[in-house]
């Protein structure tokens, strides 16, 4: 690894964090200005209407601070980034849109879909499974799990904090395990600087959505941002860190699927809106705070990474993960055991 390399990125991810904070603050302001507000309803797990539509300042300065990544690494980095980014920026125009005046299901679904599509194009002929299924299959079997992830992330974003921690663990856990690990790297180690800058973005998002929130992501943050994460991801698996890519994101992973799929076998729709989930049910249910259900899911996603890095090393990664399918059974048992008093 480069010296000057990695100092560039570590720059870009200050410069990247101040200015998500100082941006995040004045669309603030100018939501409060317009009353785009998150109203409190069956779903959701605040009491006060809230400013929603933080997002429009993470993803104003990320998608920059990607291009300009793209720009510096040239060669399949940039040939693939461009793709994505175009495909973020669509997400983003129609998920403002959702914020503003909710669209159905019909109008959004499609637009997913065709973002999907974009980015599964741009990413050529390197298999996500390493080759256990054939090409078209691998490009399809990705795609499901791409569109699956942008909409959990989704669902996932229904407390104060609880999505910029989860995109800061999983931005900083996968550039960590790209730069130290080894058996990875080449075409994949440019990631390791926009998994820098994602978490740096993150942050400054978290300095005025951290318990209590003062404004949230909205749709128009948390569908571009779960994208540009699957992306991640992804990319990731493609370089050969699959391990890494599944073991990181894992808590959301498992509580979106396992609620889904529980409420399938209920015989309840997918799109109707509940609030169900694991984290939802530990501050509806158990009466735990925002807060608390963000810092134990802070302190499971350090030891998640903990377990991607051990997962990159040879013949170890059975062993990793069954410890995160370990780490995260012991969060959900955490979040909905009965406090004490």
């Amino acid at each position: 690894m480069e010296w000057p390399r990695l100092a560039a990125w570590l720059i870009a991810a200050l410069l990247v964090l101040a200015a998500v904070a100082a941006l995040t603050g004045l669309v603030l302001r100018w939501l409060e200005r317009r009353a785009v507000l998150d109203h409190p309803g069956p779903r959701s797990s605040h009491k006060l209407p809230t400013p929603r539509g933080g997002g429009i300042a993470v993803l104003a300065v990320l998608l920059p601070a990607w291009a300009a990544l793209a720009l510096l690494e040239g060669g399949a980095a940039a040939g693939r980034t461009w793709p994505v980014l175009a495909a973020a920026l669509l997400l983003a125009a129609v998920s403002w849109v959702d914020d503003l005046r909710p669209l159905s299901a019909a109008w959004r679904l499609p637009v997913h879909v065709l973002a999907v599509a974009i980015g599964s194009i741009a990413a050529g002929e390197d298999m996500v499974f390493q080759g256990l299924l054939p090409g078209w299959l691998d490009l399809l079997a990705a795609g499901l799990i791409w569109l699956w992830f942008l909409n959990l992330f989704n669902f996932m974003d229904g407390i104060d904090g609880i999505s910029g921690t989860e995109a800061m663990s999983v931005g900083a856990g996968l550039a960590l395990v790209l730069l130290v690990a080894p058996g990875t790297g080449g075409d994949a180690l440019p990631l390791a600087g926009f998994g820098l800058t994602l978490a740096a973005a993150a942050a400054g998002f978290l300095w005025w959505n951290r318990p209590p929130a003062r404004l949230f992501l909205g749709d128009v943050g948390s569908i571009p941002l779960g994208f540009l994460i699957g992306w991640l991801l992804l990319e990731a698996a493609r370089g050969g860190a699959w391990a890494a890519a599944l073991i990181l994101p894992a808590f959301y992973l498992v509580d979106a699927s396992w609620t889904l799929a529980v409420r399938l076998a209920r015989g309840i729709s997918p799109l109707e809106p509940h609030a169900e989930h694991v984290y939802q049910r530990a501050v509806r249910e158990k009466g735990r705070s925002h807060g608390q259900v963000v810092a134990a899911l802070a302190v499971a996603n350090l030891a998640l990474i903990a377990l991607a890095l051990g997962a990159e090393r040879e013949g170890e990664r059975l062993a990793a993960l069954a410890g995160a399918a370990a780490v995260v059974a012991l969060l959900i048992r955490r979040l909905l055991r009965e406090p004490a008093r």
